[in-house]
């Protein structure tokens, strides 16, 4: 009867444990998913604007 209470209590405690530190790298985000820059809408209209400015100043020659 001691060995049965013994392994639920280490079983407890392993859970609480992994629970405390584990629980981050099984799948829980700490924070959220970077954009990739060809996703984001700022870097794109950024980048738009870019190239309508260079398409409208005149060439140095």
């Amino acid at each position: 009867m001691i060995y049965l209470l013994a392994a639920i209590g280490g079983l407890t405690i392993a859970v609480l444990l992994w629970r405390a530190f584990g629980a981050e790298r099984v799948g829980v985000a700490s924070h959220p998913p970077q954009i990739a820059p060809d996703d984001d809408p700022d870097f794109l209209r950024k980048l738009g604007e870019q190239q309508r400015k260079r398409r409208d100043e005149p060439d140095p020659k």
